[in-house]
């Protein structure tokens, strides 16, 4: 039965709302690129960068970024970001991913000759690329599969330094007279500015707005001006929150930055975390608070092995908070996070999921639709809803092909 199980999960249409493209690349292209580029790797092997870089398990947060130093490193012009965003499509199309949501920073990836605008458009590029090419296959045309469709989400930075790009180097000089927390709040807001010019302008699958980066001590409402930004101009938003912070990051998120969704959402109900002493029930605020992102379906991007590998106190996936989110109804989807760094794909995701928290066949496909009914769409209303209905008839087909009649299918 689990080797049924974890075939069906290879074979169901999947989405990933919450990846990172610089997190996500090929290992030979990586090689590749930075022989191209005279950027120096550990080794020069997938064995070796496997080894002692992009490994199962890390022994802190630091060693799992120290990966992005490399990845960063290459995707510093046009032509290396359409050819992994292709190749990132590909990728997800072999694996039965028919929606996702890559998200990245151009402003990071804005370097000598090229602007973080046309950063967006090279990525937009290679996914579209992509996407031609598996809809145009007879199958998709036949109705025998469906189409593959994706969305961008624009990234900032809670905070950066002078030489993670020239961008951000030169934003530092410009306002060398304010506080830094001033410098990455403009920078956030010009950010907001360019998602919103692009997708009007030139119709660019812009879906959504991000904040990444160190959260403990760089909180989200300092940013509150570009998400405000990209509200009044009907961008979409989700904030990592409750990842490297508590209940109060996420409280913070969907209150001061009108928050869709939220990224990991990971410490969501560690009471022990929350620091504001007018909080005084802290029990009642935590549930107070996961009963308003059930009842609003505020998403959860939840990526499991990112977080066993980053946080130390979560163990198993067993003892992963993904089940108590599951338990309380609230729209949680599975995601990678960071395909190479986590040495990951939505299948596996998926199938630690399904396996350790035991769900029943109902549940799994609540969890797998969700992504679906949670995703920040680039077509109109009516297009998600059809293209959601096509995913769960397909979802069914596959369910009555492996298992019969099931308590889902019912």
């Amino acid at each position: 039965m689990q080797n049924a199980l974890a075939d069906f999960i290879e074979r169901i249409p999947k989405s990933d709302l919450h990846v990172h493209l610089d997190g996500s690349l090929r290992i030979p292209t990586l090689i590749e690129l930075a022989r191209k580029a005279k950027v120096k790797l550990p080794s020069c092997t997938d064995e070796g960068l496997r080894k002692l870089v992009f490994k199962k398990a890390y022994r802190d947060l630091p060693e799992y970024l120290h990966g992005f130093a490399y990845t960063c490193a290459v995707l510093r012009s046009a032509e290396n970001l359409e050819r992994v965003a292709f190749e990132f499509s590909q990728d997800n199309i072999a694996e039965n991913v028919r929606y996702v949501e890559v998200r990245f920073a151009p402003q990071l990836h804005a370097w000598e000759g090229l602007s973080a605008a046309e950063a967006v458009r090279a990525v937009d590029r290679g996914m579209a690329a992509a996407a031609k090419k598996h809809n145009a296959s007879a199958a998709v045309r036949s109705g025998k599969d469906l189409p593959f469709h994706y969305g961008l989400i624009l990234c900032a930075m809670r905070r950066f330094k002078k030489g993670m790009s020239p961008y951000y180097a030169d934003l530092l000089a410009v306002m060398d007279y304010a506080p830094h927390h001033e410098v990455y709040a403009a920078a956030s807001l010009q950010l907001a500015r360019a998602a919103v010019e692009l997708k009007r302008k030139e119709d660019l699958p812009i879906v959504g707005f991000d904040l990444a980066g160190e959260e403990s001590g760089y909180p989200a409402v300092r940013h509150k001006e570009a998400y405000q930004y990209a509200h009044d101009h009907f961008i979409k938003k989700t904030v990592h929150a409750g990842e490297a912070y508590g209940p109060e990051s996420i409280f913070q998120a969907i209150t001061q930055c009108h928050a869709n969704r939220i990224g990991h959402g990971t410490f969501l109900f560690e009471e022990s975390m929350i620091q504001e002493p007018k909080i005084e029930d802290r029990r009642r605020f935590v549930d107070d608070l996961a009963e308003y992102i059930a009842s609003q379906r505020i998403g959860i991007e939840v990526c499991p092995t990112s977080n066993l590998q980053t946080i130390p106190s979560i163990k198993a996936i067993a003892a992963h908070p993904v089940r108590q989110m599951i338990q309380r109804g609230l729209s949680v989807s599975i995601c990678t996070d960071n395909r190479l760094v986590s040495t990951t794909t939505v299948t596996r995701e998926l199938q630690l999921v399904a396996g350790h928290l035991n769900l029943s066949p109902r549940a799994l496909r609540n969890l797998v639709v969700a992504g679906f009914k949670g995703s920040f769409f680039p077509g109109s209303y009516a297009q998600k809803h059809s293209f959601v209905s096509k995913v769960i008839e397909r979802y069914g087909a596959l369910e009555r092909q492996f298992f019969g009649n099931t308590e889902a299918s019912r």
